[in-house]
């Protein structure tokens, strides 16, 4: 037999079949980490630096987001799906990163000069906005779509992981008081711009050289202006928001208590869909690619279950624990949070659905031009609301705005994903979800009055509710609640079986 030719050293690249359970646990344990993370020190700044120095962050923030923004001009949305659809083909997405990644250079450069002159002409807070300049450069080297392009989670999980644990560190470490803004500002400007750079260091082996006389950067311009709309729209009910309490009320305070609880919205949103939705959304697009429909219907069908059962539980959880939950959480001082809180949580499950749908469908089939239409008829509801309530009822008009408009997407999304989802799912998946849940709320405000108001009672109602919804749901037989229980009885007896 002949000799068989050394074939050389083979790179190493990942390129086989990325494993979307792992990906699901890795991006999930993320995802805890977050919720762990923030209900750390959320409750640590509300106390040290007070309502009124979180509203000025919040509302500074608010502005350096734009910038930021523009910086990205949607590369993260658009550069995944591009290299997902590519990823068998090393050559052409190593050209592909680096032809997203050099516009990415060109937008943030002038995002930068922008924000210079924009911190020039204010007087108000200016030396707030300085540390934040690195928050827009953080923008140019964040090449996290890149991985989760190639579903390759582990790699911006580790970063993400690390850096957020090290900016937790530091905060307990140097900020003490009020006058600690700054420091705080800095913290976590620096640590995002590090988290990003350190990324760069895994790339060599996912990427081969390429001539860069032969790239085309404009020719992605368009596609990304399709992602950077609906981006622009967004920021109009999730950062505008705060501008307008800031530039309207003048009042720091109301910034800082609608904030709080947009943090603790945020916490739900992620522990709900967020880890389901970036992991799904590269595999959908691959699945597309590969015209898999039934698989995508079957699985966009198995997400919304999960958000139903997640959403609802926490929309009425919240409701009936809030009167305890926050001055336990975030102090004294906070009380105007409550109603805030109680309010904006039906937000949790409407953003769950559309997040999902534009995410699984609307992004991966190539629709994304008319997902940003839905975005800019909601944004335009919230503007047109937000200006109108503001005024009047200042957080809590906010607050009304943002769930209209985002109901109104919600309806569009579900309305126009043709056959990749059935508006019907959520009628079948979801009322047993919506009965368990008004249950679980009227026990939990029923026990209230005979608890004090300290920690345990409050871990006495959490899992008195939680004990409501599931019995309930079980007694019920919803679809996912007796799924999962099948699926926990099967697996126990595989594991037996394997022992004996």
């Amino acid at each position: 037999m002949d000799p068989q030719p050394d074939p050389g050293p083979q790179k190493k690249d990942g390129g086989s079949q990325p494993s979307v359970r792992l990906n699901f646990v890795l991006s999930m344990a993320y995802q805890v980490l977050i919720v762990i993370l923030p209900m750390i020190t959320a409750p640590y700044l509300a106390r040290v630096l007070g309502a009124a120095k979180n509203g000025i962050y919040s509302f500074t923030a608010s502005y350096q987001t734009y910038f930021s923004m523009f910086a990205a001009l949607g590369t993260v949305s658009y550069g995944s799906r591009e290299i997902a659809r590519n990823r068998k083909d090393r050559p052409l997405r190593s050209k592909l990163f680096w032809e997203i990644e050099l516009m990415t250079v060109v937008t943030s450069t002038l995002s930068i000069i922008a924000f210079l002159l924009f911190i020039y002409t204010r007087d108000r807070y200016r030396i707030y906005y300085i540390p934040q300049i690195m928050a827009v450069l953080a923008v140019m080297f964040d090449i996290s779509w890149f991985f989760t392009g190639i579903e390759e989670f582990r790699y911006t999980v580790t970063k993400n992981a690390l850096f957020k644990l090290a900016g937790v560190i530091l905060i307990f470490l140097f900020v003490h008081k009020p006058e600690d803004l700054m420091i705080y500002i800095i913290i976590l400007s620096a640590s995002t711009l590090l988290g990003n750079l350190s990324m760069w260091l895994y790339m060599p082996r996912f990427l081969d050289p390429v001539d860069f006389r032969t790239l085309r950067i404009r020719r992605h311009l368009k596609e990304t202006m399709v992602y950077f709309i609906p981006s622009i729209a967004t920021s109009v009910y999730t950062v505008l928001d705060k501008t307008l309490i800031g530039e309207i009320t003048r009042n720091e305070a109301e910034n800082g208590y609608y904030d709080s609880v947009v943090k603790l919205i945020n916490i739900m949103k992620a522990l709900t869909f967020t880890a389901l939705n970036s992991v799904l959304g590269a595999r959908i697009s691959f699945l597309f690619a590969e015209k898999k429909y039934d698989e995508i219907r079957r699985r966009i069908e198995t997400s919304i279950n999960y958000i139903l059962f997640m959403g609802l539980a926490i929309c009425f959880g919240l409701s009936g624990v809030a009167p305890r939950f926050i001055p336990w959480f975030l102090g004294p001082g906070y009380e105007r949070s409550i109603t805030m809180l109680i309010l904006m949580s039906p937000i949790v499950v409407i953003i769950g659905v559309s997040n999902c749908l534009g995410s699984q469908y609307y992004t991966p089939s190539g629709k994304r031009a008319q997902s940003a239409r839905f975005i800019i008829m909601g944004s335009c509801v919230n503007l047109v609301l937000n200006l109108f309530l503001i005024p009047r009822y200042w957080g809590y008009g906010a607050i009304a705005a943002s769930i209209i408009a985002e109901l109104v997407i919600t309806i569009l999304y579900v309305a126009f994903s043709g056959e990749s989802f059935h508006p019907i799912v959520l009628v079948r998946d979801g009322w047993k979800k919506l009965l368990a849940a008004v249950l679980m709320f009227g026990a939990v405000r029923l026990i209230d009055p005979f608890f004090h108001a300290n920690f345990p009672a409050l871990v006495c109602e959490v899992v008195l509710g939680a004990a409501v919804y599931t019995g309930a749901l079980f007694i019920l037989r919803d679809s996912f609640m007796t799924g999962f229980c099948m699926d926990l009885v099967r697996k126990t007896i595989f594991k037996k079986r394997l022992r004996s």
